[in-house]
């Protein structure tokens, strides 16, 4: 299993992430946590601060937009589409919403099936990392769960990917909006005995197989 789970964007050891897959591989670029913000925001967004698609192509990846929406309830259609892909990768934004699109499409199924097979690698920040995890307990605590863009199931899905066997927490004592909320939620999960990890911008949880690093400077 190959996984690169950042706290904020790339994080600082983009060389790890460039690692997990070969140059020029199609990496599948899911947006889905930002279904709540407006077009012309995020394309904006795009522009002027961070474009995850302009970024991975600058790093030799062949990325596209894998928009969730176009597969509710076609998991199949999913799967074939992302036959040839080496890497999804999930932005930021919402996580109890991205968690949603991953289940209605079924690309939570796809994931876990091509990851134990390794022909495929994942990556993702913030909500692309939060939902890796065991569970969402306790993110809870920074995305509002029932925030629902249309089209969406209204049911919050607390269960995560299980792709680490603990909660992941991003924008632990970091210079972020959400840092008061890490810290709250992983306050939170140390009261309830739940395992978790906390990331600091900059940071990022590697997989490759059965080893589990911290990476990157925070």
């Amino acid at each position: 299993m190959r996984l690169y789970l950042s706290s904020y964007r790339f994080g600082s050891a983009v060389d790890r992430l460039a690692g997990l897959v070969p140059a020029g591989a199609r990496v599948a670029v899911v947006s889905n946590a930002l279904d709540l913000v407006p077009d012309e925001s995020r394309r904006a967004y795009a522009r002027n601060v961070h474009d995850p698609l302009a970024d991975l192509a600058d790093l030799g990846f062949s990325p596209f937009d894998l928009d969730l929406r176009r597969w509710f309830g076609d998991a199949a259609g999913l799967e074939r589409e992302l036959q040839d892909v080496g890497m999804v990768w999930a932005v930021g934004g919402n996580t109890f919403l991205l968690r949603r699109a991953m289940a209605q499409s079924g690309l939570d199924g796809v994931l876990q099936r091509r990851l134990a097979e390794d022909s495929l690698a994942y990556g993702g920040w913030s909500a692309g990392a939060c939902v890796a995890g065991s569970s969402l307990r306790g993110v809870d605590l920074m995305d509002a769960p029932d925030e629902v863009a249309e089209g969406y199931d209204p049911a919050p899905i607390y269960d995560g990917l299980c792709l680490v066997d603990f909660v992941i927490v991003p924008h632990f004592a970091s210079d972020h909006p959400e840092a008061d909320a890490a810290r709250l939620s992983a306050d939170w999960l140390a009261l309830q005995g739940i395992a978790h990890r906390t990331l600091r911008d900059g940071q990022a949880i590697v997989r490759a197989g059965d080893q589990i690093e911290l990476v990157g400077a925070g």
